[in-house]
């Protein structure tokens, strides 16, 4: 006997590849859902046809969002059960729906969400990083400035970072990575539940060159950054301002501060701009901002 359900929205996780990997509850929810809210109706199709399911199906994404959520919302006030699936996993990961949920929120409607297949707890499950704190930080900039530019904000973040990658920029973001995050052990996971699953191991720099050599990989990425060691946190500022001191003297700014990220796993940014200090004589008592924005980044508290 399948289950009844009470009328409102249902956020509904579908599998991130494997068609097998989805709930009975959700299995009865859809079969049993005046209406499926689905990202691309095309997709979803596919995996209603694979479980036998023939509830209509109505596309809702960000390009028709406007146009499609008045008619969702008259729906769940009239008391029909509306599901919500994403192409794959938990819908509002990287996906629409967020504003739609808002709204039925803000309507005093029902919302439940059915929990299931999410590629970034997949990839956490599996990669053999920390994963007591973790940021899932989706899809970085396709830029190379802007995106140093968010990995610079995250760097300082004591947890296990999560991303989505495309394939075609994944070597460009290894790098930037490296360069702005440091030393650190990384897992890039591709096609997680499908046949072709493969995860690869190795620091920033080492998985850079791999990708680099081998060409991009094929399929959906998940990129996972281990969080700043507990050693770099230890660091002083006298420490670190010797290490740039000492580099300043066989080389470029660039040089110093990349060759001292290399073996710290400090910001390049922060040691760049700490070097500039030094160079010029602003920051040689360690008092000025810049110390203190390194200090920051290196994790002192």
């Amino acid at each position: 006997m399948k289950a009844r359900f009470a009328p409102g929205l249902y956020v509904v996780a579908t599998p991130i590849g494997n068609a097998r990997d989805i709930t009975l509850r959700a299995l009865d929810l859809l079969s049993g859902a005046d209406v499926i809210a689905c990202e691309d109706t095309r997709v979803t199709r596919k995996l209603l046809i694979i479980h036998g399911i023939k509830t209509p199906t109505l596309a809702y994404h960000d390009h028709n969002a406007a146009r499609v959520r008045p008619r969702l919302m008259e729906r769940l006030k009239k008391g029909e059960i509306v599901a919500l699936v994403s192409d794959a996993g938990t819908p509002l990961i990287s996906d629409p729906g967020y504003r739609l949920v808002s709204e039925v929120r803000k309507a005093g409607l029902a919302v439940t969400a059915l929990p299931g297949a999410s590629a970034p707890l997949a990839a956490l499950a599996s990669a053999g990083l920390p994963t007591d704190k973790f940021l899932f930080a989706g899809f970085l900039p396709g830029k190379s400035n802007a995106r140093r530019r968010a990995l610079t904000e995250l760097a300082a973040v004591p947890a296990t970072l999560v991303f989505f990658e495309a394939a075609p920029r994944l070597v460009a973001s290894l790098r930037d990575m490296a360069a702005e995050l440091g030393v650190r052990q990384a897992a890039v996971l591709r096609e997680l539940t499908k046949k072709f699953e493969e995860a690869r191991h190795g620091s920033l720099a080492e998985l850079a060159d791999h990708y680099q050599t081998s060409g991009p990989p094929k399929g959906e990425i998940v990129v996972l950054v281990a969080p700043p060691d507990g050693t770099v946190a230890a660091l002083g500022q006298a420490e670190v301002d010797a290490m740039l001191l000492a580099a300043l003297g066989q080389g470029s700014l660039k040089d110093a501060a990349r060759g001292v990220a290399e073996r710290t796993g400090l910001p390049r940014r922060d040691l760049y701009n700490r070097a500039l200090a030094l160079r010029d004589g602003t920051g040689a008592d360690g008092s000025d901002a810049q110390a203190g924005a390194l200090h920051s980044s290196a994790g002192d508290e």
